[in-house]
């Protein structure tokens, strides 16, 4: 009985957080450059928490949530006719200058600050790949597949793209700005960029729906499975337990 229960109140605790990323997946459907989060379930035996676990053998063979990994698949690439907008297909993140430090975003929607830095509509500077600020002259902006930016036909610098071997090399910082984990080490990346467009969120609305309806629905199953267990603790406790000599 108390295996039972145990076991359905770790897939509450399971379909609960998947919920939660679902329903975050789906309300950044329509953000630029959002990556989307795939949950990643795992036995709790073969988790670090096994040699201390109490718990009975029936939740250890139960998957719980081992967590959550970006999804680095392509999204759509809308044309917007703004030179200073950029999208990036293929792989790849532009690099910015934060407050906190350099981050990593799909966001190419980028501005033209009065001292001439390529900034984000925040204000922060973007970044080539030697970690320096890109400075545009007034003039008719150009950008090549491979970052190279001109002014009137000039050469004024070079818009890197930095990318990670996995999703678990980033944390997601807001909607579409994500920190490099501790250890992870950026490379140059394949991707090209788009000048005149931006890209869309990777998060299908219509699979994002269907997928935070599957995981309401398995959390209500879980949590009736919770219930009933419970009651039938109860029971034992109000029912049985007096009995016993």
């Amino acid at each position: 009985m108390s295996s039972g229960l145990y076991a359905a109140g770790a897939g509450l605790l399971a379909r609960s957080e998947a919920l939660d990323v679902a329903a975050a997946n789906l309300a950044n459907a329509g953000t630029t450059g959002y990556r989307a989060e795939r949950d990643e379930f795992r036995s709790l035996l073969l988790g670090p928490e096994a040699l201390d676990s109490e718990l009975d053998a029936t939740l250890n063979n139960f998957g719980v949530l081992g967590g959550s990994r970006l999804d680095l698949g392509q999204g759509a690439l809308t044309p917007t006719g703004n030179p200073l907008d950029l999208a990036i297909e293929g792989d790849g993140f532009f690099a910015i200058q934060t407050k906190q430090g350099v981050r990593y975003t799909r966001n190419g929607q980028f501005e033209r600050a009065q001292d001439g830095t390529l900034t984000t509509q925040a204000g922060e500077p973007v970044l080539d790949a030697k970690g320096q600020p890109i400075r545009i002259p007034a003039g008719e902006i150009g950008v090549g597949a491979d970052g190279a930016v001109s002014v009137d036909g000039a050469v004024a610098g070079k818009i890197a793209l930095f990318g990670f071997a996995s999703g678990d090399a980033l944390t997601p910082e807001g909607a579409n700005r994500y920190a490099a984990a501790t250890g992870a080490k950026p490379a140059a990346a394949a991707g090209a960029i788009r000048q005149g467009a931006l890209e869309a969120s990777n998060q299908n609305v219509i699979d994002g729906s269907l997928q935070l309806v599957l995981m309401q629905r398995q959390a209500e199953m879980m949590q009736k499975a919770v219930s009933m267990f419970s009651n039938d603790l109860d029971k034992t406790a109000s029912e049985d337990l007096p009995r016993v000599p």
